[in-house]
């Protein structure tokens, strides 16, 4: 037996991030096609969460990414109070070489495969046009085209939901739930980062920007002439003097046993999945006196705005749902206050107990 086959096996049977309900291995070798789809929970109804396209290291590194992100996707989904449970897919290579429509149409052959039981859309290396070609094999896929009755892209209202988190953590912390005065740094202005942007400047924040991209930083900057102030990298970003909020919204382990020590913000609220690089760094923040949106409940407005395409698209029923992020993180601080624990943990128990309750019925 492969080291690769330990591992999963290990993972999915023996240890307490297991649990999953069923893990599909797909190749297609005329195409090119290797995928792992890993659906974590169908407690809650069909598994939702997006199809990650990446040049992995090795097959081992796929599979625990599918593994730990479809987890994830069982706990955004019921912290945004939708009728999905958690999964994930990981499409193995490079898509800048290898990505093409007759791996996209292979691909979408395996999701119809299992008839419902998972639902995909886009993710890292992913986007609207290719959830259409997927489409075309498959009735399971979200994130399409407005011209394919999609709803388009979703990173409008995941930065609308990450604002949303951030005002709460503002009443939270300072009494106001508005950034107004408040100094904010963003690392990533991309694809939610720069709608985010947006938001904070007409709530009246200040805010400092950085990026890998320097076309992306270049972008703001032109666009707001003497609103925004860049600094050169994410390590200056989080030692800014009188920074009060830090929002990660580029890959994740943003917040790590390097970075927190550093750190100059009293609130972190930001897009990225999986912030914490390892278990026991939501307590380092706790420590120091920093408050932790936990990141699969503030970046959700992506993940109800693809479940509603299922239904038949509506922005405005969408921008609503995705409004009340602001409650549930208030929710989730008045827990972990009660409780005596970080809120990433008092998130946990919330959602699990959702999903417990439903397993019930």
């Amino acid at each position: 037996m492969t080291d690769v086959t330990d591992g999963v096996l290990h993972t999915l049977f023996r240890s307490d991030q297991g649990g999953h309900e069923q893990v599909v291995l797909c190749q297609d070798r005329a195409s090119g096609l290797k995928a792992v789809i890993a659906i974590h929970s169908t407690a809650l109804g069909p598994a939702l969460g997006g199809t990650r396209f990446y040049p992995y290291a090795t097959e081992e590194e796929a599979v625990a990414d599918a593994l730990n992100l479809s987890r994830g996707m069982s706990y955004k989904n019921a912290m945004a109070g939708l009728d999905h449970g958690g999964g994930k897919a990981v499409i193995i290579g490079d898509p800048e070489t290898i990505k093409s429509e007759k791996l996209l149409l292979a691909y979408g052959r395996f999701v119809e495969s299992l008839g419902g039981r998972y639902v995909t859309a886009c993710d890292v290396g992913t986007y609207v046009a290719d959830m259409d070609v997927v489409a075309r094999e498959t009735r399971w896929a979200t994130g399409r085209s407005p011209e394919n009755g999609g709803a388009g892209d979703s990173s409008v209202l995941t930065a609308y939901g990450v604002f949303h988190g951030m005002r709460a953590s503002a009443q939270h912390l300072w009494g106001d739930p508005t950034l107004r005065g408040r100094k904010v740094g963003i690392a990533g202005v991309g694809k939610v980062g720069h709608h985010l942007v947006e938001h904070l400047l007409q709530d009246g924040a200040e805010v400092v920007i950085t990026d890998v991209r320097q076309e992306s930083v270049r972008r703001i900057l032109d666009k707001h002439p003497g609103k925004v102030t860049a600094v050169t990298d994410t390590d200056a970003l989080i030692r800014t003097e009188g920074l009060e909020v830090y929002a990660p919204c580029a890959l994740g382990g943003a917040l790590n046993d390097d970075s927190v020590p550093v750190l100059t913000a009293k609130v972190v609220c930001g897009a990225a999945n999986n912030q914490l690089a390892h278990p026991g760094v939501e307590k380092d923040l706790a420590d120091r006196g920093i408050l932790y949106a936990p990141d699969y409940v503030v970046n959700a407005g992506g993940v109800i705005q693809v479940a509603d395409e299922l239904h038949g698209f509506d922005f405005d029923r969408c921008k609503a749902k995705a409004s009340k992020i602001f409650d549930t993180t208030l929710a989730i601080f008045a827990r972990a206050k009660i409780d005596g624990i970080p809120p990433a943990a008092a998130a946990d128990r919330i959602a699990e107990q959702r999903m417990a309750e439903a397993r019930l019925h």
